[in-house]
């Protein structure tokens, strides 16, 4: 008989664990909470389909790999050399190339950051103030935070050269939009027997081996444990469609405020109707300022990348993101001290600000495949059939 693993939370995290439980011999049970899956991973309906925030995967790292081996991530694009030709940066106010001093910097690939030093001063000693202010916006957008600055070295060093890495680039984007790759695993796992429910809220934890793969917020009132906290991003959302026009921009990178604004439906002309295209930006919260400041500051970017949006606008959405955009690791530490997957008494944690390497999302497919791990050797285990409550 196969024993059962329950799964909370239908996000990237959930289903991925579902999906390598299901795979694993195991009998596997999904809840989610809300009528939808997918976590942080939705996406909008048609016509417009935008992410929750700007997401794209790299495919340079195992979970991509994972990911494709199942055929969840096809079809997909990535830029082309037209859109290239369209990608800037924001410096000093103006849009145009990276400072010499950027590039100059992330040629230095085999050196390695201190886990316990901040970025800011570190960078700015070995490379000067103005390589190390352009590099700290430069990871803004992947960290959702105003100041990476005052993080890690070593975290923001390794996220530097993983974005500025000189091959042609690892980034896909998922054609349809993440919710497309959401109901790709979905299918597959219910095609591997997985049982899913959603519209269905956990209040205590089931007798069965439990991988928990929701938000820390949502995790620490689950298992009544308050140490479930880690550091995260705060950022300011727009969503816009607008009518194509001749001068709009496939990229903007923020070099000044660690923004973002990039033109999606460039390369996937699904996500908006004929004749428009589909935009999406992020711009970290500063501390102490309110969210229309934070707006505020964001349309001004969107002024340098789409001109004139405001009289082509077809549709808009804006949004704010706090504890949701993946771990920040502080001078010293690093994400083994994050909090740990194993959990102890038959449950694991798995999502994007757990124990688990990665960038952005990989961190939630790789403690997902972990926790999965070892949740199948615990069912597999002499007297795994034993009730929580009874063990």
């Amino acid at each position: 008989m196969r024993q059962h693993i329950t799964v909370i939370g239908g996000g990237l995290a959930g289903l991925t664990a579902a999906i390598a439980c299901a795979e694993g011999g195991a009998q596997v049970t999904l809840f989610e909470a809300h009528e939808a899956l997918g976590g942080r991973a939705r996406s909008t309906a048609r016509p417009y389909v935008a992410n929750d925030g700007p997401h794209a995967f790299y495919s340079d790292g195992a979970p991509w790999r994972w990911l494709a081996a199942r055929g969840l991530v096809r079809p997909y694009a990535r830029p082309t050399l037209g859109a290239f030709r369209r990608a800037r940066f924001r410096w000093n106010g103006r849009r145009g190339l990276p400072p010499g001093s950027l590039l100059r910097m992330v040629g230095h690939r085999r050196l390695a950051a201190p886990v316990d030093r901040d970025f800011g001063s570190w960078a700015a000693e070995r490379f000067g103030e103005e390589a190390a202010k352009a590099a700290a916006g430069l990871v803004g957008v992947i960290t959702y935070e105003a100041d990476p600055g005052r993080l890690s070295a070593a975290f923001v060093w390794e996220r530097l050269l993983r974005v500025a890495a000189p091959k042609y680039p690892a980034v896909r984007y998922v054609k349809g939009g993440w919710g497309a790759v959401i109901d790709r695993m979905a299918a597959y796992a219910r095609r591997l027997g997985v049982r899913i429910e959603t519209g269905t809220r956990v209040h205590t934890l089931p007798d069965t081996p439990t991988i928990v793969a929701v938000s820390l917020d949502a995790a620490r009132t689950l298992l009544g444990d308050d140490g479930l906290r880690w550091e995260s991003g705060r950022a300011v959302l727009l969503d816009l469609a607008v009518r194509r026009g001749e001068d709009d921009l496939f990229l903007l990178s923020d070099l000044d405020e660690g923004g973002f604004v990039e033109q999606y439906g460039m390369l996937d002309a699904s996500l908006a109707p004929p004749g428009e295209t589909l935009f999406q930006m992020m711009l970290p919260i500063r501390d102490g300022e309110s969210r229309d400041e934070a707006n505020a500051r964001l349309e001004r970017l969107a002024d340098l990348a789409v001109p004139g949006w405001r009289d082509r606008t077809t549709w808009r959405r804006g949004s704010v993101t706090r504890g949701r955009t993946g771990a920040l690791d502080l001078p010293g530490f690093t994400w083994r001290d994050r909090p740990a997957i194993e959990r102890g008494d038959g449950v694991w944690l798995a999502g994007d600000a757990v124990a688990a390497p990665g960038l952005l999302s990989e961190v939630s497919v790789n403690s997902a495949l972990q926790a999965a791990e070892h949740a199948l050797a615990a069912v597999r285990a002499p007297g795994a059939h034993r009730s929580r409550s009874a063990a």
